[in-house]
């Protein structure tokens, strides 16, 4: 049974991926590392491996990792090396259809699992069809970005063998066509898994190495936390425009191949969604997390001195170690005060407000002894439409609090990203068009704290103890780094992510679901 953790709109939101070459058979090791990125992506899982014959093995459904695969899935999916996946859906699908991994036949036979979104995939897939007669039969940008790589790798002169240079100019053609945010693996039987970052670094890609039973063994994942549990040793960050290579002869080859590679990786991955044990660009998420609790616990300190904080929680998981922080730093109590059930989805991209609202209460529960008569600080990582932290405000007050202030360890969420996070339209944001005063009294708090970007930038970037120079920031200041984002593509994406169009793909998934009921 399909598992909803989300239902979307647009894109595909962030995913995670895996590649891996071993010396042993790889099905427990890509679905070990499927569960550790689970939280990347709850709504479908999907692993492809190659046996020593070039035979192609895919399980791929609906639903979390240890759901779609069992015992005798596992015995199926055979072979020493292989690719993973896990997906929040696209174009508000849920459709097995949509899972990844994709897989093309021509050339060699080429399968794909992706992370992030394409700006120009309208225009791709027109050229695909006219010009390359590939034909797209989804509305992903992972069979995109497939087909171009098969494209531009069959554009070659010898096609009867590969190497891994041929590999490298077909990526750089991918560089060439494609625009956004996008972080891939792919694999070619009996040759490799090949694994590739944009010329931006918007998505991130690590890759590591271990020793096996007959000699090394490589994977590339989403986080290093996937290498880590796994017993690999994290090398590095695939580089921006970079691809890697990992031959089934246990090679390792990488080159750069874009022209003008500029590392900006997505802030909102360091705010919200990478795992804090993992290392992002060099950069450990968790010591960013701690340091934006410090400039935030400054900024109350400089700006909002007058509030009288009795105690400060958290809303649960990921701003635990950011309040934790906070409340060190100005010498106030830190304790929890709700208790999450981690079985319902998150709320910012669900349809319709009522559904939200009813969401918001079944995912969080307060413990009221820590709220009655005291003035206290809720923190938050970010504020997205507002209904859950309206909600929490609510519940703070039921439980009786005196006062409620609210604090967001991000800035205003003002704007639509269009790098693989499948965000609201823009004027469900409720810091769009407003000022903080205003979403104060839209979410109902006696005072907002918002981070600076400045502030943010600078805690995780760590200033002057990193190479990272720039992030994209685009959900906070509206600056799309790849410089090719119009108003009109803005009003596209507005189209396909507000309440209206998301309830709208919702009826018309129930209806293809009875329809094939009434069939069989």
């Amino acid at each position: 049974m399909p598992i909803h953790r989300r239902t979307l709109g647009g894109e595909i939101d962030v995913c995670g991926i895996v590649g891996l070459v071993a010396t042993t058979p790889v099905n427990q090791s890509l679905y070990d590392a499927l569960q550790v990125l689970q939280h990347r992506g709850q709504d479908a899982a999907g692993i492809m491996t190659c046996d020593d014959k070039g035979c192609l093995h895919l399980r791929k459904h609906n639903g979390l990792a240890r759901d779609v695969f069992t015992e005798e899935h596992m015995f199926e999916l055979r072979g020493d090396m292989g690719i993973g996946h896990v997906r929040y859906p696209t174009a508000g699908s849920s459709s097995t259809a949509e899972a990844q991994p994709f897989y093309v036949n021509s050339p060699y036979g080429i399968a794909l699992a992706h992370n992030g979104n394409l700006t120009n995939a309208a225009e791709i897939k027109q050229a695909l069809f006219r010009e390359d007669r590939r034909h797209i039969n989804t509305d992903s940008d992972s069979e995109i970005l497939l087909n171009v790589f098969a494209h531009e790798l069959m554009a070659r002169d010898d096609q009867l063998s590969i190497d891994h240079q041929d590999i490298f100019r077909a990526v750089r053609g991918v560089h060439q066509r494609c625009r956004g945010g996008y972080a891939a693996v792919a694999m070619i039987p009996n040759y490799g898994v090949i694994a590739f970052r944009d010329p931006h670094g918007i998505r991130p890609l690590v890759f590591g190495t271990r020793e096996g039973e007959h000699g090394a063994e490589l994977m590339a994942a989403s986080e290093s936390v996937a290498l880590d549990t796994l017993g690999f040793q994290r090398i590095r960050d695939v580089e921006p425009g970079e691809a890697i290579v990992f031959t089934k002869a246990g090679e390792l080859h990488h080159a750069q191949c874009a022209d003008n590679p500029q590392r900006s990786p997505c802030l909102f991955e360091f705010v919200y969604f990478a795992r804090p044990d993992s290392v992002i660009d060099d950069i450990f998420v968790h010591k960013a997390r701690l340091r934006m609790g410090k400039k935030l616990a400054h900024r109350i300190r400089q700006k909002f001195s007058a509030l009288d904080i009795d105690v400060v929680i958290p809303i649960p998981d990921t701003s635990r170690t950011s309040a934790l922080s906070l409340a060190n730093e100005l010498g106030i109590p830190f304790t929890e005060g709700f208790i999450k059930n981690r079985y319902i989805g998150r709320t910012f991209i669900m349809p319709g407000q009522t559904k939200r609202k009813k969401s918001v209460r079944q995912k969080l529960n307060p413990i009221d002894v820590e709220f009655k008569g005291k003035n206290v600080l809720l923190v938050d990582d970010s504020i997205v439409r507002g209904t859950t932290s309206r909600e929490i405000v609510d519940m703070a007050r039921e439980s009786g609090a005196n006062k409620v202030f609210f604090a967001s360890a991000a800035p205003p969420v003002r704007y639509p990203n269009v790098y693989g996070i499948d965000m609201p339209a823009a004027e469900e944001l409720v810091a769009h068009n407003r000022t903080t005063r205003q979403v104060c009294e839209n979410i109902g708090a006696d005072a907002l704290i918002y981070q600076d970007l400045d502030d943010l930038i600078e805690a995780v970037q760590k200033k002057g103890k990193t190479h990272v120079n720039r992030f994209d920031a685009s959900v906070f200041n509206g600056q799309y780094i790849t410089d090719d984002v119009t108003s009109d593509y803005l009003a596209a994406i507005a189209e396909r992510r507000n309440d209206k169009a998301k309830a709208s793909q919702e009826a018309a998934n129930r209806g293809n679901v009875i329809g094939l009921h009434n069939q069989t």
